[in-house]
């Protein structure tokens, strides 16, 4: 993916102004920055989310999976469901199993989303987007509500399940780029 002298402003605020970046495939790369910098509206335009005011988006990955900041799962769903909603039939009950055992959340897949805490909900979103076929994986804050321990699991599983995909990764926190051992740039 490229992108091109990409622009993006709110109103009289600009966020992005004339950012380049090539991500080769493959690469981990985590994108650090104060909050009001436009690391979540670069994240959204290279996911094809939000187009940018001026500049270009080349050679997008096909098929991507996300965490967005908000958890973004179904309230009513059982997290077992909210998961297996969103992967194909080829990605078995079995798989599913082993990534609520692997992130500490073995037996909470009978539960509704809303009767997980929140460190609770990020790991099921971490396990929805880890485990949908995809080509890039685009991670927006992925660690938070967290303690330093489940962040440390998340994201050793994180790195596991990658495989050859590229990561593309947001946050505030300097150590997450050594955790998921990304190239950091700061924006």
């Amino acid at each position: 993916m490229e992108l091109k002298n990409i622009s993006k402003s709110y109103g009289e605020k600009a966020v992005l102004r004339d950012f380049s970046l090539c991500v080769p495939q493959g690469a981990r790369i985590l994108i650090s920055g104060p909050s009001g910098r436009g690391k979540t509206t670069l994240l959204r335009i290279m996911m094809g989310l939000e187009k940018p005011d001026s500049g270009s988006v080349e050679n997008a990955f096909g098929r991507i999976s996300a965490v967005f900041q908000e958890d973004r799962l179904p309230m009513d769903f059982t997290a077992g469901n909210a998961v297996s909603l969103a992967l194909p039939m080829s990605v078995g009950r079995e798989s599913v199993a082993n990534a609520f055992s692997e992130l500490g959340l073995l037996g909470e897949e009978r539960k509704t989303i809303r009767e997980l805490s929140g460190g609770m909900r990020r790991r099921v979103a971490l396990i929805r987007a880890m485990l949908c076929p995809s080509d890039a994986v685009f991670l927006d804050e992925p660690f938070t509500g967290l303690d330093p321990d489940t962040k440390r699991l998340a994201a050793a599983y994180v790195l596991k399940t990658l495989g050859g995909r590229t990561l593309i990764a947001v946050s505030h926190a300097e150590e997450d780029a050594l955790l998921l051992c990304a190239d950091e740039i700061n924006i």
